[in-house]
């Protein structure tokens, strides 16, 4: 344990204390007896969890390899022992605010006497308040109280009653606590402003400095702050930081612990404070900057999913090391502005990648051409795009995939089986018209869906090569052996499509309250009068990309579905590691029916695949699964693809949703338009080749896993 943190402690098991021996001061104004029974009160409202209750600290968040990225925090504090403050500090200090400070033994009974008999006469209730008192009010107000405007109120209201409390508690604590003890205890908890709290935050904030090095005029300075650090603000008020600045400076004089000298010659010298705003981080994920604010956004949603309080998040104090590799990352975040302008209207192209394994699905890089931050006319969004429902558009035939799967766990065919292509194709299990039925029109039949291929592909094809080349027509018509939409639907829940099939159908979080806010996985799915949506296997319902990533994560790591996890650990203020509550690892489909997936999806990459312009383009030369998909009017597309030691999911898509297509003019060029050319093999497959060329040019060529013989269909 920090010697701070053992102070804070200390320093809460005294104030209950202190509230505890509520009639040690009553005696003493005796003639004020209206004020025993409000005092009374008082102390019989403060909790008994005063000392269960901590300083708010800043929780730090790392990358994989413990370099921080980003801090969150409501109160900027960075704790301080009492031998790491100097003296100028402490003298400025007590100078000022409490010239007897080790003198008293945590009341001064002239000031506190003067207050009762200026209270029982009728008039204002004055202050002389010690440092041990303010120590008492302040803890009160920025730990106890913090958030709670009613407890605050009281804390610091100008009543006998409140000062009675105050004192009780300083005695108490003055009885268990060295004056130094006091001292730091006091310049860790006052607030400095601006979200800035002790000594050790504003020397650095204020000065770019440590409480250590802080020179004579930059303590008198800080000391000056705390009586009233909004009106003394050195950037907004500097002459009134000036001026108390200089009282402080003379205080130190009078009270014989700086020569007069050398008072005048600092009153001389600017207030030298960093330029135009204190130099503190960031108190959210703004502060990871605009390549890992993603991965650091996520990070915060899934601690708060799994448990934690944003609250606790921002006051706790933790060190959450993630698994950003920031080197990936990079990659991710330059494949994917190179292929869409990160300030191009409505566009945003993502890639999320992830590490399979059959323990862990280790997060490794969120990108997005788009940069994190608050500046929307730069580009910038706090939206999490790499990792939320945010693409309203669909994922196209990427969803051919759970089709796929359903398929071979049904026995209905194998990767090699020869199955029906055509470039029309009229279902009579599904409903829902089509513009593709042949020229005679539909079948006299109440149920009919016609759906039409983008080229022409030939009768038939096995499965593995309709996975490459991705005829509509071909995986509809697997869709009606399948008889309704439940298993491909169950598929890509068991896969990872989670939150995503969980979501509504305008990708939000599914309202309990609204009974038209129905998650996808009902909406889609057969009712008793009706099979389910036949479009579902097209992909035209809103994804969430690394959900996608997932799912080539699961199919690499031989069936087995992880979450998707950004956490390598996190451990508390203390340095305790902390158990998060997550999600455990199943084996969702067998290892077989999952390496075959992986090898029936092994030929997009390669000629006369969707993606094997785009792999062509990099050199490409390792072995992979790749599904590509494109929605209806060329809305929005992606690319599903991995290689056993990295799986990632790139999306193009218009976040802000309308009607429309969108068009690829060139790298770096992708706009929004009426009548859309963009395909997954264009942007998507683009994004994740250029990236992951990068980022495994170190790592070995590794085969796929084998196909089992129960799923080829030989």
């Amino acid at each position: 344990m920090r010697k701070t943190d053992g102070l804070f402690k200390l320093i809460g098991l005294c104030l209950l204390a202190g509230v505890l021996v509520a009639g040690i001061l009553f005696p003493v104004v005796g003639a004020a007896g209206v004020a025993s029974n409000q005092a009374s009160e008082t102390v019989e409202q403060t909790s008994t969890d005063l000392a269960d209750i901590p300083p708010p600290l800043v929780t730090t968040v790392t990358d994989s390899a413990g370099k921080p990225i980003a801090t969150l925090y409501d109160q900027y504090r960075i704790p301080v022992a009492a031998d790491q403050i100097n003296d100028a500090t402490k003298w400025a200090l007590v100078s000022v605010e409490d010239k007897r400070f080790y003198e008293h033994h945590g009341v001064d009974w002239q000031g506190t006497l003067r207050a009762a008999v200026s209270n029982g006469a009728g008039g204002d209730t004055q202050g002389a308040s010690t440092l041990t008192q303010q120590y008492v009010k302040n803890y009160l107000i920025n730990v106890v109280y913090r958030g709670d405007k009613t407890g605050q109120e009281k804390a610091q209201e100008q009543s006998l009653a409140r000062k009675l409390k105050e004192a009780r508690i300083a005695i108490n604590l003055e009885s268990k606590l060295s004056k130094q003890q006091i001292l730091a205890g006091y310049l860790n908890i006052v607030e400095f402003s601006r979200q800035i709290y002790g000594i050790g935050a504003a020397a650095h904030a204020y000065f770019n400095t440590t409480p250590e090095q802080l020179t004579v005029p930059q303590s008198a300075l800080l000391a000056g702050l705390v009586n009233n650090p909004a009106v003394n603000d050195p950037w907004k008020h500097p002459d009134k930081a000036t001026t108390r600045r200089n009282l402080v400076l003379d205080r130190m004089v009078d009270n014989k612990k700086l020569a007069k000298a050398d008072a005048e010659r600092f009153k001389a010298t600017p207030l030298g404070v960093v330029a135009d705003a204190p130099a503190k981080p960031a108190a959210n994920c703004t502060g990871a900057g605009p390549e890992n604010g993603f991965f650091c956004q996520y990070v915060e949603d899934y601690l708060l999913k799994a448990g934690f309080t944003k609250d606790d998040l921002y006051t706790g104090g933790y060190t959450i090391k993630t698994t950003l590799d920031e080197k990936a990352n990079h990659e991710a975040k330059v494949s994917a502005e190179t292929q869409v302008s990160k300030t191009q209207k409505n566009v945003a192209n993502t890639l999320s990648l992830v590490r399979p394994g059959k323990t862990r699905h280790e997060v490794v890089a969120l990108a997005a051409n788009r940069d994190y931050g608050n500046d929307a006319n730069a580009g910038q969004t706090t939206y999490a795009l790499p990792s939320g429902v945010y693409n309203t558009g669909g994922a196209g035939s990427s969803y051919k995939i759970f089709t796929t799967a359903a398929v071979l766990d049904k026995g209905i065919a194998g990767i090699y089986s020869n199955i029906p292509v055509g470039d029309s194709y009229t279902s009579h299990v599904f409903t829902g018209g089509g513009s593709h039925c042949p020229p005679t029109g539909p079948p006299l039949n109440s149920r009919w869906y016609c759906v039409g291929n983008a080229g022409h592909y030939g009768a038939t094809n096995t499965l593995q090569g309709a996975l490459a080349t991705s005829p509509n027509t071909a995986f509809v018509a697997l869709e009606d052996q399948l008889g309704s939409t439940a298993p491909g639907i169950d598929m890509a829940i068991k896969l990872g499509m989670r939150s995503t099939m969980a979501s509504d159908t305008g990708g939000q979080p599914v309202d309990p309250k609204d009974p038209k806010s129905v998650p996808q996985s009902k909406v889609y799915a057969p009712t008793a009068n009706n099979p389910g949506y036949g479009a579902f296997t097209l992909g035209f319902s809103p994804t969430n990309g690394l959900e996608l990533a997932n799912v080539a994560a699961t199919l690499l790591s031989g069936g087995s579905w992880c979450p998707a996890t950004p956490l390598a650990g996190v451990t508390d203020r203390n340095g305790k590691a902390v158990p998060v509550k997550e999600a455990a690892c199943e084996q969702v489909v067998p290892e077989g029916l999952a390496n075959t997936m992986v090898v029936g999806m092994s030929k997009d990459d390669q000629a006369g695949g969707t993606s094997a312009a785009a792999a062509a383009a990099v050199g490409w030369n390792r072995p992979i699964l790749g599904k590509t998909g494109t929605t209806q009017n060329n809305g929005s597309a992606t690319f599903v693809g991995g290689t056993p030691q990295m799986a990632g999911a790139a999306m193009v898509f218009r976040p802000e949703g309308g009607s429309g297509g969108l068009c690829f003019r060139a790298v770096g060029n992708v706009t929004t338009c009426g009548t859309g050319n963009m395909f997954g093999g264009k942007t998507p497959a683009q994004t994740w080749f250029g990236a992951m060329t990068n980022i495994m040019a170190d790592q070995p060529i590794a085969d796929l896993p084998p196909e089992d013989p129960k799923y080829t269909g030989h």
